[in-house]
């Protein structure tokens, strides 16, 4: 069933999010929810059950899946979203757009997707993926398309930690490559749509092998998400231009400098150090 975020933050973002993924009583329940969001505040659990023709502890668990300790949370947090300014700013780029019309919208939707995504990445996820990185003895970074020069920028930032990063982008590279790696190696594939098939097919090699892998994706049900042991998702609402909108790419990217923000201060000042050398080895390429 395809779901239209609701037009508030929060709560909604996280049950789009995860729509897809949702038993089919849990979606009934998260249906009802973003059709009568206003109506939801002064239900129980037990009527909200009732209503959905479901069951008390379907509700809770719904609220749990998406980061909430339970019903009354998450209705908490929903009346705070519900009163909060709500914008549309979402809104599909039309050929008419003026020039000012242009730069609001793509600002706009540059500006949510960081918003939203902040909402659906999860922390313990999140703290995972920077262990793995820290503690690992190679990382590979697979990216296709419009993903590789996102996967170049995490092997740019990785390095100056002290990494043993490697960027690969070709399909038969990253065959061989990963089908090489081993525990406590880490392989991290990054697609907006979590369906490039040699992506996905180098993180099954790699997890086959023994490595950890790690996904930043967009999609809770794409193939990627199969073959990936940590799964870093954004939320970025899709525009007529499709995933080659850059406010995908943003979120993605920002993920990337939260895990190198992570990744150093496990050790800030040996990072801060490694940091300092790479940019004075480069001072000489400047004019």
């Amino acid at each position: 069933m395809d779901i239209e975020p609701a037009a508030v933050p929060g709560c909604f973002v996280r049950i789009s999010g995860t729509f897809d993924s949702l038993r089919t009583a849990e979606q009934r329940v998260a249906d009802f929810i973003l059709k009568h969001p206003e109506e939801l505040i002064y239900l129980t659990v037990t009527e909200l059950a009732e209503r959905t023709q479901t069951s008390e502890s379907t509700v809770v668990r719904l609220c749990q899946k998406i980061g909430y300790k339970g019903y009354q949370e998450f209705k908490i947090m929903l009346a705070r979203d519900l009163v909060g300014p709500t914008e549309t700013v979402h809104e599909q780029i039309a050929s008419n757009d003026s020039p000012e019309a242009l730069k609001t919208k793509v600002f706009a939707a540059n500006a949510q997707a960081l918003k939203d995504t902040l909402e659906v990445l999860s922390d313990a996820e999140l703290e995972r993926a920077v262990d793995a990185l820290a503690r690992s003895r190679k990382v590979e970074i697979y990216g296709i398309g419009g993903s590789a020069p996102l996967a170049l920028d995490a092997y740019h930032k990785f390095m100056k930690l002290g990494l043993c990063a490697v960027w690969l982008n070709d399909s038969d590279l990253m065959a061989m490559s990963s089908s090489l790696l081993g525990s406590p190696d880490v392989a991290l594939g990054i697609s907006h749509t979590g369906a490039s098939r040699d992506v996905c097919d180098a993180l099954e090699n790699a997890h086959g092998a023994g490595a950890t892998t790690i996904c930043i994706t967009h999609r809770a049900t794409s193939p990627i998400t199969k073959a990936s042991d940590i799964k870093l998702f954004t939320a970025a609402k899709e525009t007529a231009f499709g995933s080659d909108a850059t406010s995908s790419r943003i979120a993605q990217l920002t993920i990337i400098d939260t895990l190198y923000a992570g990744i150093a201060n496990q050790d800030y000042d040996r990072a801060l150090g490694l940091v300092q050398r790479t940019r004075a080895a480069s001072a000489g390429k400047r004019y």
